[in-house]
């Protein structure tokens, strides 16, 4: 006796589709450009008001699959961050090329506009990073304020991180279909991709609102005084330089496990303090209990130079 024919399974597409977690192509460009708008108008506003900077932003389009797949497509000298919007999305993932980033730390450290160039591609500082939270902080503000999701309630945003650092995603764990909506932003000549990843389960719910651009011109301090703050309470590693007494190299080439090599000084021995390959501080070398330390007896640097010199 045959068994009887089982069922051919559900393609996922048309599960998604039925179940409200997939669109038609026209469907997600149609909400996918009104995001593109609110940020062309909304975005360069903001940077306006805050850093008296003049940025374009224009949508490029949008490309639909499943959410690690697009993250995945993003390139590597890209930052990303993961946010929650509450009654909207719990798994939104913004992307800004690290170009931005870089350019507007420059501009922010007093950098003229015809002095910058296009940046290398790289990593970003630890410093850079502490800037990238404040950008994305108000990328996703601008989303915050498109969408029609109920209570008004705040983005929460995790710590920004490179694109080659991402955790990949467990296999046994389903993916969504989502959105990527792609735009691009320029600064003092230098463009640069930035993304907005989102489930599509969200976007189909959604009724985009364009805000009105406030067009506030006047000079904001805001970022560079919490950036400068910032800047103040990371952690720069010391280093410590001390001249020993010359030897001749035939008696450097006889070293020994055991063998003593005296400073050059005789009486207070200069100790000379540097971060980032800047000098800081002269100080003496001495001994407190167990450890040893360094006295400070001078400094090189004023406190604005060595802000300037440790945010590069």
């Amino acid at each position: 006796m045959n068994a009887p024919l089982k069922k051919p399974l559900m393609g996922e597409a048309l599960l998604a589709k039925l179940t409200g977690r997939l669109g038609d192509k026209a469907t997600v460009e149609k909400i996918c450009s009104g995001f593109g708008e609110v940020y062309a108008v909304f975005l360069p506003d903001i940077i306006k008001s805050e850093t008296n900077l003049d940025v374009e932003v224009a949508y490029l389009g949008c490309d639909s699959g499943h959410k690690n797949e697009l993250v995945a497509n993003l390139g590597d000298n890209t930052t990303l961050v993961d946010a929650t919007l509450r009654n909207w999305s719990p798994n939104i993932t913004l992307a800004c090329g690290n170009s931005f980033i870089i350019t507007l730390m420059e501009h922010l450290l007093g950098a003229a506009a015809d002095a910058v160039e296009q940046p290398a591609d790289r990593l970003l500082s630890v410093i850079e990073l502490e800037l990238a939270v404040m950008v994305f902080d108000k990328f996703a503000n601008v989303l915050r304020s498109a969408v029609n999701a109920p209570g008004g309630f705040e983005p929460v945003l995790e710590f920004p991180h490179a694109f080659e650092t991402r955790i990949k995603p467990a296999e046994d764990k389903p993916d969504e279909f989502a959105a990527a909506i792609n735009m691009s932003i320029t600064l003092s000549g230098i463009t640069s991709d930035f993304s907005l990843i989102v489930p599509q389960a969200a976007l189909l719910k959604t009724t985009v609102t364009v805000p009105k651009a406030k067009g506030q011109s006047a000079k904001s301090t805001e970022w560079s005084d919490q950036l400068s703050e910032q800047v103040r309470r990371s952690p720069v590693t010391l280093d410590a330089k001390i001249r020993l007494q010359d030897l001749t190299l035939r008696t450097i080439s006889k070293l020994a496990a055991g063998d003593v090599i005296p400073f050059h000084d005789r009486g207070d021995v200069r100790v000379e303090v540097s971060a980032n390959s800047k000098e800081l501080y002269i100080c003496e070398f001495g001994r407190s209990g167990e450890h040893y330390t360094v006295r400070v007896k001078d400094t090189i640097n004023s406190d604005d130079e060595l802000i300037r010199h440790l945010m590069n």
